[in-house]
């Protein structure tokens, strides 16, 4: 048994009573656990504690060679309040991130404790989470975009994942290539960048992980996200 935190990702109906929760773990990377007795009147455990981006202490049976695994116990690390539809949004869009490009393998703990730094402060963070979590995520899993910068090569290509001098199918256009190395030079964008700018922006580093990472496909939630944040 190993104690260790973990955020929710995924939770999956399982059977008559149960369900199969992926965990982003802390001592152990992602994993996927059954609990039981959640659906039903009489559920042991409340469904709110596997809500997306849910924070849990737990105590977990760990065997390397099984796919699911046992909660032996959990129970939240804050308690929780309500949350604001910009919450809600950005707890979704960052859940559908992890969920999609994390991999049941290593420990990586320094991710975790980035995504667990921000997550109780979403609001204060809200006008630019979203391209500094794409980008800080794709540091993470080693395939942040290169900044090479400059007169000669100022066009951002998605598909090399630097920057280069001729334009492509995969390369932005010449005002998202300047933001984009704005914000991975300076981690911030200037106060001017119009909001249809940031939208595009998010859409873009979508597809770059798209280019990059095999199984990340069919991504939804920034649609919501598009909606509320304006």
């Amino acid at each position: 048994m190993i104690s260790t935190p973990g955020i929710v990702l995924h939770t999956t109906p399982y059977g008559d009573s149960s369900v199969i929760v992926k965990v982003f773990t802390r001592m152990l990377g992602v994993r996927s656990y059954i609990v039981k007795g959640v659906r039903g009147r009489n559920a042991k455990v409340k469904q709110n504690l596997l809500q997306p981006l849910s924070s849990l202490d737990m105590v977990v049976y760990d065997n390397p060679k099984a796919e699911l695994n046992y909660i032996k116990e959990l129970s939240p690390r804050a308690v929780g309040t309500d949350a604001s539809p910009v919450e809600n949004a950005l707890r979704f869009f960052m859940t559908e991130v992890l969920y999609k490009s994390l991999q049941e393998a290593e420990p990586m703990p320094a991710l975790f404790d980035y995504v667990d730094s921000i997550n109780s402060s979403l609001i204060i963070h809200h006008s630019s989470l979203p391209i500094t979590f794409l980008l800080t995520v794709s540091r993470h899993l080693g395939i942040e975009p290169l900044d090479n910068y400059c007169p000669r090569e100022a066009l951002f290509d998605l598909q090399e994942g630097r920057y280069v001098s001729s334009a492509t199918e995969t390369t932005l256009s010449p005002s998202q290539s300047e933001m984009l190395h704005e914000y991975l030079a300076s981690h911030e964008l200037s106060n001017g960048a119009p909001l249809q700018s940031r939208r595009a922006l998010i859409d873009s580093l979508l597809a770059y992980y798209q280019l990059h990472l095999s199984g990340f496909r069919n991504f939804t939630s920034h649609e919501i996200l598009h909606t509320i944040l304006k």
